[in-house]
């Protein structure tokens, strides 16, 4: 699909990295390197096992485009 050249609403990778950033920086800040790579690996396990989680970045309706599944499954 071709995406306009800015146009961050249509493009689901940047649902993953508001929610990322939502929880990395939602907690205690990290202090080095090791610790953001920490919290960063944390969040990504736990959306491994939370597939509605990521489902939710495809219910919006600029990124439906991109959904395997139709709006209300």
């Amino acid at each position: 699909f071709h995406l306009p050249s800015y146009s961050p609403e249509r493009n689901p990778d940047e649902y993953l990295n508001g929610d990322l950033k939502t929880a990395v920086t939602s907690t205690t800040p990290a202090h080095n390197l090791d610790q953001l790579e920490n919290k960063v690996s944390r969040h990504i396990r736990k959306l491994q096992s939370s597939p509605e989680q990521v489902a939710s970045y495809f219910r919006n309706e600029y990124v439906q485009y991109a959904a395997l599944l139709p709006l209300g499954f």
